[in-house]
């Protein structure tokens, strides 16, 4: 959850139950201007804000990492959207920061309903074994990407498939931080 003052660490979620990733970034709240150029690029199919939404992410003080991954639509997803916003901002990331971009080291092969409209338990549920790795991610740091976290359902199993592949560590990026209400 987002921090009340910029001394903040830890949350109180993560200390009662720590997820999987180490740490989340986020570049602001899903509000405002925010929100509707992220809207306008994943609902109005507006690519061309990948790219200033990108250099948002990169302009924020990242840790080193060995590789950049996005989180992946499943291919249904992917043929109706016509492409995964969240690889595009991570395309951005990837060049300014000069980080390799790890397309292919994790797929959602598992259909599910969308997200909006559940709770955070039935997003978790929703979401259970959905993602799985390709490839040997043995050893590496990974940027974990995605355009809006609001209960961390999806970033925490993408992250919980990353580590038991063997990566040492996930660190989550955001746009933007999403709440329930």
């Amino acid at each position: 959850m987002p921090f009340p003052s910029e001394h903040g660490k830890i949350c109180g979620q993560c200390l009662k139950k720590p997820p999987p990733f180490s740490m989340v970034i986020n570049y602001g709240l899903y509000e405002g201007v925010l929100a509707e150029a992220i809207n306008q690029l994943k609902f109005y199919r507006i690519k061309r804000l990948s790219k200033p939404l990108g250099t948002l992410l990169f302009s924020l003080d990242l840790p080193q990492v060995d590789g950049i991954v996005p989180v992946p639509l499943t291919a249904k997803g992917l043929r109706e959207r016509g492409f995964n916003q969240s690889l595009l901002i991570a395309r951005v990331v990837s060049k300014g920061i000069k980080v390799p971009l790890l397309m292919d080291v994790l797929a959602k092969g598992k259909e599910t309903p969308p997200q909006i409209g559940l709770s955070a338990k039935e997003r978790l549920i929703n979401l259970k074994n959905a993602f799985k790795v390709n490839g040997d991610i043995k050893g590496l740091r990974l940027l974990l990407v995605d355009d809006v976290m609001t209960t961390g359902a999806t970033v925490k199993e993408c992250s919980k498939q990353l580590m038991k592949a063997g990566a040492k560590e996930v660190i989550v990026l955001t746009l933007a931080r999403s709440s329930m209400v």
